[in-house]
């Protein structure tokens, strides 16, 4: 009984400190995902394909500490999804590999579509690429790899939000952060699965679809902050299961 209790206590603290790494890589995720999309775009600004590689030829190593950010943010995604894994794997294993399994999956995609920004950023640095393709051509380029890391954005936030859905059901089945936080992820998974479905379907709808965004955001922020600050409540699954039966026996 001893040795149980023990087990118990050591699988208990492993929890409670992946519950802190998690909630600490949901919010490095945000930040250095927000840093590269920003820095990016502030290079970028808008004008012809001349104009737009004048500045990142300019500001080419910024431009390259932006794609190392998002290329960071796409690594630590591996992290966080492990980190969820051992959080929630006493609750339901099976279900927290599936879950786990999507969220790799975002990180897989990210990371080929990561290829496409760097080779976008070659084409407007290039000067024998210029030479050899001409403005037009080049311009075509980047508007076919825009494309398709369009198409790899959302294909991988599909994977992300499928995972996350099963991350916070499994959360709000565990009662291990409060079931308000919990069902509001899940919502907003729900929203996101549909809005880059949507953004594959309407393409031209892109940009006001990107709103959907809003409640995820609130959701892991939340739950960042609150596993940091408090990891998970253990005590309350194990009195969920030690309630089941006495509810047999009576």
């Amino acid at each position: 009984m001893t040795q149980i209790r023990m087990e118990d206590s050591s699988t208990e603290r492993t929890q409670r400190i992946y519950a802190r790494v998690a909630g600490f890589l949901f919010l490095w995720l945000i930040i250095t995902g927000l840093a590269g999309t920003l820095m990016i775009s502030n290079i970028v600004g808008s004008g012809t394909f001349a104009e737009t590689a004048k500045r990142v030829v300019a500001s080419e190593h910024l431009y390259r500490v932006a794609l190392s950010s998002e290329l960071i943010e796409t690594l630590s995604a591996v992290l966080l999804a492990f980190a969820l894994y051992v959080t929630l794997k006493p609750v339901d294993k099976l279900l927290a590999q599936i879950a786990m399994y999507w969220r790799l999956g975002e990180s897989f995609i990210g990371g080929a579509a990561m290829i496409l920004s760097f080779l976008r950023l070659r084409l407007y640095t290039s000067p024998e690429s210029l030479a050899a393709l001409g403005t037009g051509q080049s311009q075509a380029l980047v508007d076919l790899t825009r494309n398709a890391g369009f198409a790899a954005y959302n294909i991988s936030a599909i994977f992300f939000s499928i995972g996350s859905i099963l991350f916070c059901y499994l959360f709000f089945k565990s009662r291990y952060i409060p079931r308000i936080l919990s069902a509001f992820g899940v919502f907003a998974s729900v929203i996101v699965t549909i809005m880059c479905f949507a953004s594959l379907i309407y393409p031209e709808h892109a940009t006001a679809l990107q709103y959907g965004w809003a409640p995820m955001a609130i959701a892991e922020v939340a739950t960042g902050f609150w596993l940091m600050l408090f990891a998970v409540k253990t005590q309350a699954r194990s009195d969920q299961q030690s309630a089941r039966p006495a509810s047999i026996h009576a």
